[in-house]
């Protein structure tokens, strides 16, 4: 956490004046349903306790002066010259800009101070949670009452249009829109959403971080995606009713496409199977049966390993070592895959010792440090006192 007068402070000693409004925004965390949010699927994510901070004030002129603290460095630009720009981090938050300029909005110039405790590249989506800090804190500083879905919207246009990602709404979802002690059960179709309470008892969750990003990522995304749109469209010429994954049963894969490709009945099956161990998941929760939550959570790994083959030998190993530790209830991988965090439901305390155990063995075959992030469910983007 950082606290509000050190934001404060760095903010007078950056722009010369008081801020008027401190805020944050989290990353987030995804209990279970991976690479089900562009299939129109369901997912369970919550905001976690590690955000992005933001100080801002309104300027006297048209221009917007952006400091960043992770990388010690200013950036500056007029509204009326608003572009991408090669810098990489000022995007994250132009893009929101350019957003809130095409919905005709009364922006003018304003500082902004940046800073945050979301590891990053451990797929916690700490760029959607500069998006989301800049846009909730935009909406308040020049009073434009958009609602938080809105400004989660805007945070996902952002990334597509300025940062070159096509992402699914649930980062930005979980970013804006979390509750304290709860997870999201998100309908990426519709929106709706429902917070189940994240009631753990004797256990708690941490997060393992590989610390390795594999450049496979982006192609193998873009090429899962392709299998799923074309297991949809061999589906759709008996079934005109279907629009996604979503709306299709393993037995209608099993006629339709297991004859045609194995490699593209092999990835749908994987997405129409997740939504329902998320169901199972999310009533495992309902009654306080954590064990059955663990028992989903290791299904999906297997599954996310060899049908839809996003994992890599680190998160396998990670995942495969505690698989007979009895403190450990449940793990996989979370993310887009090849890289990034494993997920574990841990019996409470036993993390630290957990992380010790199995960071020399990591260190042995792969040369790597293990970290250890604890995390705990929290609220959404919210102003600071």
């Amino acid at each position: 956490m950082i606290e509000t007068s050190v934001l404060k402070n760095r903010y007078k000693e950056i722009f010369g004046s008081e801020p008027d409004l401190l805020a944050k925004s989290p990353g987030r965390i995804n209990i279970i349903g991976e690479h089900t949010d562009y299939n129109e699927g369901f997912v369970l994510p919550t905001a976690i306790d590690k955000a992005i901070y933001v100080a801002v004030g309104k300027r006297e002129d048209q221009e917007i002066h952006l400091y960043a603290e992770d990388f010690n460095e200013k950036y500056s630009i007029d509204l009326a010259d608003l572009a991408i720009t090669d810098k990489g981090w000022p995007n994250y938050i132009l893009g929101v800009v350019d957003q809130l300029q095409k919905l005709d909005l009364p922006l003018s110039g304003f500082n902004l101070y940046l800073d945050g405790d979301v590891p990053l590249g451990a797929g916690l989506s700490s760029s959607a949670a500069v998006e989301c800090a800049t846009g909730f804190t935009l909406n308040e500083l020049f009073s434009f009452g958009l609602k938080r879905v809105d400004i989660a919207k805007i945070g996902q246009l952002a990334e597509h249009t300025y940062a070159g990602v096509k992402c699914g709404i649930m980062d930005q979802f979980a970013s804006v829109l979390s509750k304290e002690g709860h997870v999201l059960r998100l309908d990426c179709r519709t929106l709706e959403y429902e917070y189940v309470p994240l009631e753990l008892g004797a256990y708690e969750i941490v997060l393992l971080n590989t610390n390795v990003k594999h450049s496979l990522a982006s192609s193998a995304y873009n090429k899962r995606r392709e299998l799923c749109e074309q297991g949809v469209a061999w589906v759709k010429e008996k079934h005109s009713d279907v629009n996604s994954l979503r709306d299709i049963t393993v037995d209608m894969l099993d006629e339709l496409v297991k004859d045609r490709d194995m490699d593209t009945y092999t990835k749908c099956k994987y997405v129409v199977e997740e939504n329902i161990r998320l169901d199972k998941a999310c009533e495992a929760l309902k009654k306080g049966d954590i064990e059955e939550l663990g028992k989903q959570l290791f299904l999906a790994h297997a599954a996310l390993s060899d049908e839809y083959e996003v994992s890599c030998e680190e998160l396998d190993f990670l995942v495969d070592f505690v698989k007979d530790i009895p403190e450990v209830v449940g793990a996989r991988m979370m993310g887009g895959g090849f890289g990034g965090c494993t997920i574990n439901i841990v019996k409470k305390g036993f993390g630290q010792q957990l992380a010790d155990a199995i960071a020399p063995a990591y260190k042995t075959k792969f040369n790597l440090e293990l970290d250890p992030i604890f995390v705990k469910a929290d609220g959404g983007s919210q102003l600071l006192k």
